[in-house]
């Protein structure tokens, strides 16, 4: 799941899911990090960057989103201006 084509196409709600999950593993993995020692330490960095991407993602569909609602007004304000 860590492919980023594989996060472009979950939903909001998949990724929001996602993002849940990552974020209370990383937490576990840096609580385990400070108590004990890691097996894969490299888990980690593998967390924190699918938190990262899903957090990239999220935020361009925001922008999409408001970039097509302002077109979307400024078609509108056009017309009514006809």
């Amino acid at each position: 799941m860590s492919s980023l084509s594989e996060l472009r196409e979950m939903s909001n709600e998949q990724m929001a899911a996602v993002l849940k999950e990552a974020c209370k593993d990383l937490f576990h993995l840096r609580i385990k990090a400070q108590t004990d020692r890691l097996d894969v330490p490299s888990e980690l960095k593998r967390n924190r960057k699918l938190v990262a991407q899903i957090k990239t993602i999220q935020r361009e569909r925001q922008i999409k989103a408001a970039n097509a609602r302002a077109a979307g007004e400024a078609n509108a304000a056009a017309a009514a201006n006809q």
